[in-house]
């Protein structure tokens, strides 16, 4: 029997029919699985001259339901210290791309006014391997279906493990790397829950019998969202400190009202335990209302600078101008193998998700760092100084008030706390350090919300320190970085060249001195032998003129030990034409004769090629970029 119907007969529509079929059966098979060369990027529109950083970047499906896609953008260290390490980055949000923090952190590029990419002083991809990931789905590059956006932070974190078991799959090599995270902002919510989760992951049996454990060394946050209640009620304190806000006045007993609000939700049983409470959001927005005067008002990411009223902050940092478009051109989109048909364009922070995303259900990430720090976990907490919405103050009120490994705070023992160190970088006031209990904080001295944005040397020292980098046995240039006055491990920022191809410029570069240093030495030995033989000339023309005053006396030549013999030293350095009498210079000597003997000895001295060189680099420059600032809404912490 068959399908009389559907015979492939033009005039009756048979091909076309059996075309559909088979395009539906194609879509039904499985997609084909991806490798890793799929992800690579061979060339990015505006890249510098000469070898790109190594660089992967893409998709990667998390939930095929949802139609979740995560996106990742990736980049490989130049240098190996002594141990492979890789930091995956997250910016905040909720909803804000992470790559903010490729392109205007602690990436290897910036990119500049005319869309070219420039190398940035201080990355932070020199000894690590860097990991930006969009996240939650629906953020940045990532995508998913409508509706389906992420609600609690258990729930982005175990997306976010799903993500990490599937690119390990793609890039098996780097499953042992000494893994760290580090973000910034409502970064402080989701990286203490992923770190929870990773954990928790390798303590599963199945885990533990097929050794895919990930080797998880620490933790870095900066200027972060993290106890709720500490944040909210520092910001007038913070206010009053730098002098947004006078006390005693209108604006403050405005603001002081917005408070008591926020205290009666703060005071009602189980409120404390939420990540989001939009009484007390108004806090920060009543402040900044207070600064409105004209058409500007303070920016709530770096208090130094204002904006355009009521952004306010979300016009910033001015590096947004460059990235929006070209993170939308074609070409870019193409290299980095941006789904164009579930992708309309990237956005820095998505309404939809941080709309979606107010963990209603979840306790704020400070109740899970105790419990990290005393698994032995190290922390690193750092902010800038002159931030508002995630200011300093909140950030140490939370640490004086937490308990772990059987203290309270930076206590080193009852009573005793750990001082705070003061750090200086190349002769500058940087901030300070203080830690205590696998805890460590560092306050970085005018500094906005986005510190590596503001100091990317700086903050790679910060980075270099906390990861026990010691460049004594690897080179470059080292930082002259002190805490309290004493130089720690030699911590290198912006010494270091481009992989392989930078050492054999570097070999070139210590041969082509060694071969100055032999030629200089050679000059050396040349000047040697013309002041001899002239020494040596004026010698002989002196004795032969003593000898025709003194016509009865024996010439015994030079030595006088080797007695009168005409085969003593002296003949060898005779003339061999005849010369006239009264012209001393030729008829004395040759000076090719001359360096006959003498050249032996000298030169012997000097063509010694393997004496040790020591070669220095340039030093690089500091240029540490000052007054930055952030963007988004009010309620987003990126």
């Amino acid at each position: 029997m068959g399908f009389p119907e559907t015979r492939a007969n033009p005039a009756r529509g048979g091909w076309s029919t059996w075309l559909t079929i088979c395009l539906t059966l194609g879509n039904l098979l499985p997609a084909t699985a991806k490798s890793a060369a799929d992800y690579f990027v061979d060339s990015l529109p505006g890249q510098p001259e000469g070898p790109l950083v190594k660089m992967h970047a893409g998709h990667i499906e998390i939930n095929p339901e949802t139609s979740g896609n995560l996106f990742f953008w990736h980049f490989a260290n130049r240098h190996i210290a002594d141990k492979p390490r890789t930091i995956v980055w997250l910016n905040g949000g909720p909803g804000c791309s992470s790559e903010d923090g490729a392109l205007m952190e602690i990436g290897p590029y910036r990119i500049t006014d005319d869309h070219m990419l420039n190398r940035t002083d201080g990355s932070w991809d020199e000894f690590a391997n860097l990991l930006f990931v969009d996240q939650p789905v629906g953020t940045g590059f990532s995508y998913v279906s409508t509706g389906a956006y992420v609600r609690e932070l258990d729930e982005m974190a175990s997306q976010f493990v799903t993500f990490m078991e599937k690119w390990f799959e793609l890039f098996p090599h780097y499953q042992k790397d000494d893994l760290y995270f580090a973000g910034e902002s409502y970064a402080g919510q989701y990286i203490p829950y992923i770190a929870r989760a990773i954990l928790d992951r390798n303590k599963e049996e199945a885990v533990q019998a097929q050794n895919r454990q990930w080797n998880l060394k620490g933790l870095l946050i900066g200027n972060g969202w993290i106890s709720p209640r500490h944040q909210y009620l520092s910001y007038l304190p913070y206010a009053y400190q730098e002098g947004i806000i006078q006390g005693e006045t209108d604006a403050s007993r405005r603001v002081e009202a917005k408070i008591s609000k926020c205290m009666k939700k703060l005071n009602v049983e189980d409120s404390t335990g939420t990540v989001h409470i939009s009484d007390c959001e108004d806090i920060l927005q009543a402040i900044v209302d207070e600064t409105h005067k004209g058409d500007r008002c303070i920016n709530m990411y770096d208090i130094r600078l204002t904006d355009e009223f009521s952004a306010c902050g979300m016009n910033w940092p001015p590096d947004l101008d460059n990235i929006k478009p070209y993170l939308r051109y074609e070409n870019v989109t193409k290299a980095l193998h941006i789904n164009s048909d579930k992708q309309a364009g990237w956005t820095e922070c998505s309404g939809s998700v941080g709309g979606a995303f107010k963990a209603q259900n979840s306790k704020p990430s400070v109740e899970l760092l105790p419990g990290l720090l005393e698994e032995g976990l190290p922390i690193l907490l750092f902010s800038g100084q002159k931030d508002l919405i995630c200011n300093h103050m909140g950030t140490e009120d939370m640490i004086k008030d937490m308990k772990w490994s059987g203290g309270t705070g930076f206590e080193l023992s009852p009573g005793v706390w750990a001082p705070r160190q003061d750090w200086t970088f190349e002769g500058e006031s940087a901030g300070f350090y203080q830690q205590a209990r696998n805890l460590t904080y560092v306050l970085f001295y005018n500094s906005s919300h986005m510190v590596p944005f503001d100091y990317p040397r700086r903050t790679r020292d910060m980075l270099d320190k906390f990861l026990g980098v010691d460049i004594t046995d690897i080179g470059g240039n080292p930082a002259d970085s002190r805490i309290d006055g004493e130089k720690g491990p030699t911590t290198s920022v912006g010494g270091h060249p481009n992989s392989t191809a930078a050492a054999e410029r570097e070999k070139e570069k210590i041969k082509s001195a060694a071969w100055k240093a032999y030629y200089k030495s050679g000059e050396v030995a040349l000047i040697v032998v013309a002041i001899a033989a002239v020494i040596w000339g004026v010698f002989i023309w002196r004795s032969r003129r003593q000898k025709r005053q003194n016509p009865s006396h024996e010439y015994r030549g030079i030595y006088p030990m080797l007695g009168s013999s005409s085969s003593g030293s002296l003949p060898r350095f005779s003339s061999k034409r005849a010369r006239s009498a009264g012209d001393v210079e030729a008829a004395d000597f040759d000076e090719r004769e001359l360096d006959e003997r003498p050249s032996r000895t000298v030169s012997s001295r000097s063509s010694r090629e393997h004496e040790p060189y020591v070669i220095g680099e340039e030093e690089g420059s500091d240029r540490e970029s000052e007054g930055s600032e952030e963007r988004r809404r009010l309620v987003d912490k990126s």
